[in-house]
């Protein structure tokens, strides 16, 4: 980690790896990579986060392949470690789901199970020595290299917004268009008071996604942040390289504890807010 830290000053690494591997199209060098925060600038909107793009689709495959892997040699008998802590895994959520949802729709469980294994995939990244990959990549040319897609606000709020579309979706399959706008008009208060009604119910409903996506991205951007600080503490003398070794290794172990839960909470919330799209007022389960 000195190596790397030692050739920037200490805001310029911070920014270094805080700073995404952007493609776009640049209105004078034409399309290409981004090489500093005026080239990203220059690019706009149009351009693409192609480190958190790359690792989130990279992970995704991951989940797919070792549950699938999981899947096929799956035995009766005695089942191996992998087998095992799949298991746990699908019997938890199962579980969870079980107990938070209480409607019949076969895609909520698996959506929940995929949501709790993508984003902690997502979430262990963090574990990775800060200047691993960014320099590993760095080697094969890319000046820039953010590795935790979670510590990008695209990526959380992009999952957020599929939930949000999947809320309004059933939302109106379980109510009706005319119910999900009556929910959202004719309550607290009564009818004649429904464009007040819109506005509190409407920012009740946008709040659930937006609340979700910058959860997860406010916790796993801190920790982010705390793992790059101690690395700078690897440029100092022998006390704070000690120091900073046992700060780290702290760190990483309170921090495992955060990647699960966020990971649990954004998987259960989004089981919440399904449950509350499919519930239809004073009907009896």
């Amino acid at each position: 980690m000195a190596t790397e830290s030692s050739e920037f000053s200490s805001s310029e690494y911070i920014k270094h790896h805080l700073s995404n591997l952007v493609f776009g199209r640049h209105p004078e060098k034409g399309w290409g990579f981004a090489h500093s925060a005026e080239d990203v600038e220059l690019m706009g909107h149009w351009s693409i986060h192609i480190d958190s793009i790359g690792w989130a689709i990279g992970l995704g495959l991951l989940f797919i392949g070792i549950f699938w892997f999981v899947a096929r040699k799956a035995t009766a008998g005695v089942p191996g470690g992998l087998q095992n802590a799949v298991e746990m895994i699908v019997e938890f959520i199962e579980t969870t789901v079980k107990d938070m949802f209480p409607y019949r729709n076969p895609m909520v469980a698996p959506l929940a199970l995929t949501v709790f294994v993508w984003v902690f995939l997502m979430n262990l990244m963090d574990l990775v020595p800060v200047d691993f990959l960014p320099t590993l990549f760095g080697w094969m040319g890319a000046d820039y290299m953010k590795v935790v897609p979670t510590t990008n606000v695209n990526v959380t709020l992009g999952m957020a917004a599929w939930i949000f579309i999947l809320i309004v979706y059933y939302s109106i399959k379980r109510k009706g268009v005319g119910g999900f706008v009556g929910e959202l008009a004719f309550h607290p208060f009564p009818k004649v008071l429904a464009p007040v009604n819109l506005v509190l119910e409407g920012v009740t409903l946008i709040a659930k996604p937006v609340s979700l996506g910058l959860r997860l991205l406010g916790n796993l951007y801190a920790g982010e942040m705390v793992f790059i600080l101690i690395a700078l503490m690897y440029t100092g003398g022998i006390v704070f390289i000690i120091f900073g070794g046992v700060l780290q290794w702290a760190w990483a172990v309170f921090h495992v504890l955060i990647i699960v839960l966020q990971a649990l909470i954004f998987s259960v919330l989004s089981v919440v807010y399904l449950a509350q799209a499919h519930q239809i007022p004073d009907e009896e389960h």
